[in-house]
């Protein structure tokens, strides 16, 4: 692969809580994807099973229903959905960043993985620190959780929502030389004009920044909600007085800080596209890399644990997720169809 390839953000309306049927679009969306020359696709915040508004419109006791059906749609790395998914990903030639929920036993995680397109993992990781409310429902990553992967498509990374507004995750990102980063959103239609900091505005200004101050380029993904998120999330007025439909903002950036794409209607599914070359990285860091010519490690220095952690320490078990080979006969298609197995 060279330095000059075609990127795809998706933003689109998970189907909510169900797990089988947004997976069923996400292998849509990545054979579309792959029809139309991208190289990488990149997924939402928890877009497998979409983002968990619940936690945000009510009292805790009244989103125990919902809870428990966000656990049973959340995905395992072992499972049948991932397998499907990564099926996709090596019959297109594709690869793909996913943003999922996912399970580990009684515990979930914000999870974001990437796939080769040849179907074989690139990186998997979970969000450092769930924000706020995501707190009472997600467990916390570690420093095994930053990381910057070399694949064919150069040095790619990912992080969640407001982990880019966290300076000392950002620079432990940067100085791994990151080249393409993944910016896994929800959708910006919570409390809008009520609490400025969960916007379009605010959030849309710290991925362009995190361009410019990585010299990266920046693939920015995110939910859309329409007429079945408000059914799910929001029965009463008090709560729909809560949430705005659409809010999707989707949209790459180049190194220096430019958007390179022209936007989507914020009510639009679909994938925004654009074509990079990484040469541009040299250039955009010719002027200030942050982590090399434009440091000052005489004053300032980052302290990093990147160390995964367990609760119990087995010398002989491997640490992390095991992603199975998703051709082992036990994993079907996420939907069962049987298209999607012959078709590997």
């Amino acid at each position: 692969m060279s330095g000059t390839y075609r990127v795809a953000a998706v933003q689109a309306e998970p189907v909510w809580l169900d797990a089988d049927a947004t997976v069923d679009k996400t292998l849509a969306l990545i054979a579309e994807a792959a029809a139309r020359d991208a190289a990488l696709i990149a997924f939402p915040e928890t877009w497998i099973p979409g983002y968990p508004l619940f936690l945000w419109l009510g009292p805790v006791a009244g989103q125990m229903p919902s809870i428990a059906r966000y656990h049973a749609n959340s995905l395992t790395v072992d499972g049948r959905h991932l397998a499907a998914i990564r099926q996709a990903a090596r019959r297109h030639g594709i690869t793909v960043a996913l943003g999922y929920s996912e399970k580990d036993h009684g515990s979930l995680y914000m999870a974001q993985s990437v796939f080769g397109a040849d179907g074989a993992l690139v990186l998997h990781r979970r969000k450092l620190k769930p924000t706020h409310v995501e707190r009472t429902l997600f467990g916390e990553g570690d420093g095994g959780d930053l990381v910057v992967a070399d694949t064919p498509l150069g040095r790619l990374g990912a992080l969640n929502c407001w982990e880019h507004l966290q300076p000392l995750v950002k620079f432990a990102m940067y100085a791994q030389h990151e080249q393409v980063h993944v910016a896994g959103w929800p959708s910006f239609g919570l409390y809008r004009g009520l609490a400025h900091a969960l916007g379009e505005e605010a959030n849309m200004a710290v991925t362009q920044t995190y361009a410019l101050e990585g010299g990266c380029f920046v693939v920015a993904t995110t939910q859309v909600l329409g007429p079945a998120g408000l059914e799910v999330f929001a029965p009463t007025d008090g709560q729909r007085a809560l949430l705005s439909p659409g809010a999707g903002c989707s949209r790459v950036y180049g190194p220096d800080g430019r958007r390179l794409t022209e936007p989507l209607d914020e009510h639009t599914e679909g994938l925004v596209l654009a074509d990079i070359d990484l040469g541009l990285i040299d250039l955009a860091k010719n002027a200030a890399d942050p982590v090399g010519h434009y440091a000052r490690p005489d004053v300032l220095r980052l302290l990093m644990d990147d160390r995964p952690r367990s609760v119990v320490r087995v010398p002989s078990a491997s640490p992390g997720p095991v992603f199975p080979d998703p051709d082992e006969p036990e994993h079907g298609s996420a939907a069962g169809t049987e298209d999607e197995a012959a078709a590997v």
